[in-house]
Order: structure tokens, then C-alpha cells, then sequence
């Protein structure tokens, strides 16, 4: 079933943590154009976008950050604070798009706790930093067990595009990502 960006939101978790040692340049590369894209999420889809935990804005474009929500919750109990889900609620979101630092930590736990909620979580694995790199295979067979899917950033704004059914945006975004 295609994401309907009306019942979506975008959660990171600690973003701008700053990646442990190993992690490749080919990754940080990928991660710092995915992130890019985050604007793109607010400006053609209205999707909330959530940030929880270590972010700093001066790492960000003026677009990206004007375009997250910053709230001042403790990511390994977000599903249990009032601030965080008054404004899922308030958005009409079921399926909750997740990534940040740590993936085997605050990732998975958050995962797994919007999962046993009802929430449709899938993890942003290129927008999703692993402490560990070699952990990442690992985590995300866990999470698919749980019914909880990665995709990527790219995957997640195309899937938006089709589900509008609107073709200016699905060019919009086909050129993005080209």
C-alpha cells in the first residue's frame, strides 16, 4: 500500500549526533543529500517533521530548518510524552517514517514502541546512522520482523508523488532525485 503523505510524519531521532568512527565518507555523503531533501517533505507535501534530541540548526540550510519542528523530548520515552503525541494526533498520522542516531538504540526502541502503539513505522536507512555499522543488518532484520520496513528518502517522497496522483508533483520529484 502506498504512503499517503496526509497520514504521514517524519521523525528524527538525535540527527545531528555526530557519526562514530568507521562511518564511511560514501555514507556520510548520502545521509548529508537525503537530509537535503527533508524541505521537500514540508514545502510539496505538508508532511510534520520532528526532530527529538541532538540537533543543531547551524548544521542545516535555512529551508531544512525552517521546516522541522523541534521538540524537547527524551527520545527513549517520545511515545510516552504528551508533547510528542498531541502533535501526531493533532496531524492525523499513522504512518510514521523514523531515522536519526542511534539505529540499535533510539531508533530501534522508538521503532518498536510506535509498532506495539498501532503506528505504521518504517525506518529512513539512509538518513539513519548505526553506532555500530556492522549492527545495521542485524537491526533492520529485527525491526522487519515487527512488521517494520526501511526505505529511503527518495522512495518515501516518490511514493508520496503517486499517492496524490498529481503529475506536476511526481515531475517535481522524479527531477529532484535525478
Amino acid at each position: 500500500m502506498l504512503a499517503d503523505p496526509r497520514q504521514s510524519c517524519v521523525v528524527l531521532l538525535n540527527v545531528t549526533r555526530p557519526s562514530p568512527a568507521g562511518v564511511t565518507e560514501t555514507l556520510a555523503l548520502r545521509r548529508a543529500k537525503s537530509l537535503s531533501l527533508l524541505a521537500v517533505c514540508k514545502e510539496l507535501f505538508a508532511v510534520p517533521l520532528l526532530v527529538l534530541g541532538d540537533y543543531d540548526k547551524a548544521q542545516f540550510s535555512d529551508p531544512i530548518d525552517g521546516s522541522v519542528r523541534r521538540l524537547d523530548v527524551e527520545t527513549f520515552a517520545l511515545w510516552r510524552d504528551a508533547r510528542f503525541t498531541d502533535v501526531l494526533a493533532g496531524s492525523n498520522a499513522r504512518r510514521i517514517f523514523l531515522g536519526g542516531a542511534f539505529l540499535e538504540e533510539e531508533v530501534l526502541i522508538a521503532a518498536l514502541d510506535g509498532a506495539r502503539l498501532g503506528y505504521d513505522v518504517r525506518i529512513l536507512s539512509d538518513v539513519t546512522v548505526a553506532r555500530q555499522e556492522a549492527d545495521r543488518s542485524l537491526v533492520l532484520n529485527r525491526l522487519a520482523h515487527h512488521g517494520i520496513l526501511a526505505t529511503t528518502m527518495g522512495q518515501v517522497l516518490l511514493e508520496w508523488s503517486v499517492s496524490l496522483d498529481d503529475p506536476a508533483v511526481s515531475a517535481k520529484i522524479q527531477q529532484l532525485l535525478a
